[in-house]
């Protein structure tokens, strides 16, 4: 099962993800949705999960399921760096790690690797 779950809905980032999961020799998969996040996470818990809190198919729920299922799993979201209310909703929601899009795809490898270090 993926090491990495990412839910993002916007092509670009996905193509980014992918290819930098590929280059880490990373087990991703893409979930664009709350139910497909979480179909993923009932077969598996996922070293690491990386949501879009930009992506219009309920992010904030999305973050409150998934730490309804699997409250440690290390969960990061990015999103535009002006909305420091949607950062403090996913704070409150249960995303521990919460940055700006533009630090998400500068550290995107680093972030990533944190799924392969995760996995024993």
């Amino acid at each position: 099962m993926a090491q990495v779950l990412a839910m993002v809905e916007d092509l670009f980032f996905q193509a980014k993800i992918i290819e930098t999961a590929r280059h880490l020799g990373l087990d991703l998969k893409i979930c664009t949705t709350p139910d497909a996040l979480l179909g993923e996470v009932s077969k598996a818990i996922p070293n690491l999960v990386v949501v879009d809190l930009n992506a219009r198919n309920q992010p904030l729920e999305a973050v409150e399921r998934l730490r309804s299922a699997a409250a440690n799993v290390p969960l990061v979201g990015f999103l535009s760096h002006v909305q420091t209310k949607l950062a403090d909703q996913a704070r409150a929601a249960g995303c521990r790690e919460v940055m700006p899009r533009s630090q998400f795809t500068k550290d995107l490898a680093t972030i990533l690797s944190r799924g392969k270090s995760e996995s024993s």
